[in-house]
């Protein structure tokens, strides 16, 4: 494909959380030399994966759970997304469970259970129906959709049974008295091996071969210029994280941004197939081609 780009900046959706604001921030301000201009929107992952299936917008952070309904139009970048180890998500519940491994009889205590998540279709939805398909005897009951921030506070208040939480909840969640259940992410690294993919960035495939290439290269660039100079993209993640504490933001950043936010590698890559092929093997998402993650 070598299709020119559009003329104007190019339109691009991410959240507001500290790890996307850092790892944006020299591109958004126009220090990255020779990048292409960007028009931000920010918006919660569960909307720009709305985004994504409706073919919006030039480039977006989408669930690495949304690939394979959006992979015809969009290409996967190598870089700018969210892996890592010991990043997961969480099942947290208010009394506490007699296992934090996910092992019988804490697994066995949410069946026929309501579970609040943040999306059906999210990583951490993927992976927590994996996980209970190993270790919840009989399925977990009713599964109910809710905005993220109304999670914990259903949880606590007795609404739901348990919640599904991401992000920085991993340092939150026992401000509201809350239990960890499960660590999704060590579920998973235990039982694969490989990193946790949670968030990815894709582009548009019309954009064209060359200026996938320029944005992926922008995007390498201006994570490198964030870890040279961390202070230099401080004033644009506070002012985005919602009056999250400083400290927590730093924590968010330092656990969701990493090597594989520079490069996906082998390992990235493995990830992702490992957690579509698993999903797909489950009837949870559509089957991936041979070459879906293949970037130009």
């Amino acid at each position: 494909m070598t299709s020119p780009t559009s003329p104007g900046p190019l339109r691009i959706a991410h959240s507001p959380c500290p790890n996307d604001t850092f790892v944006f921030d020299a591109w958004t301000h126009g220090r990255v030399p020779g990048a292409p201009g960007v028009e931000v929107t920010f918006a919660d992952i569960d909307i720009t994966n709305g985004m994504a299936e409706r073919g919006e917008l030039d480039i977006l952070k989408v669930s690495y759970a949304v690939l394979p309904w959006v992979l015809d139009e969009y290409a996967l970048l190598p870089c700018g997304g969210a892996l890592g180890r010991g990043c997961g998500p969480l099942v947290l519940t208010k009394e506490p469970g007699a296992s934090l491994t996910g092992a019988s009889p804490a697994g066995a205590s949410l069946t026929g259970r309501t579970v609040a998540v943040p999306s059906e279709r999210s990583t951490a939805y993927l992976l927590f129906r994996l996980w209970a398909a190993e270790v919840v005897p009989g399925g977990v009951g009713e599964v109910v959709v809710m905005p993220f921030h109304e999670i914990m506070p259903a949880v606590r208040d007795g609404k739901v049974d348990a919640g599904l939480v991401i992000h920085e909840a991993r340092f939150t969640y026992q401000n509201y008295g809350l239990h960890r259940l499960a660590d999704l992410g060590e579920h998973w690294e235990s039982t694969t091996g490989l990193p946790i993919p949670l968030g990815a960035i894709i582009a548009k495939r019309s954009l064209g071969d060359a200026t996938l290439r320029r944005l992926a290269e922008s995007i390498r660039t201006s994570v490198r210029l964030a870890w040279d100079d961390p202070e230099a993209s401080r004033p644009y993640v506070l002012e985005h994280s919602q009056e999250m504490d400083p400290s927590v933001a730093d924590q968010h950043i330092g656990l969701y941004v990493n090597e594989f936010t520079a490069d996906l590698g082998e390992d990235g890559y493995a990830a992702v197939r490992g957690l579509l092929t698993r999903a797909a093997a489950e009837g949870l998402v559509p089957p991936l081609g041979q070459d879906a993650l293949r970037f130009v």
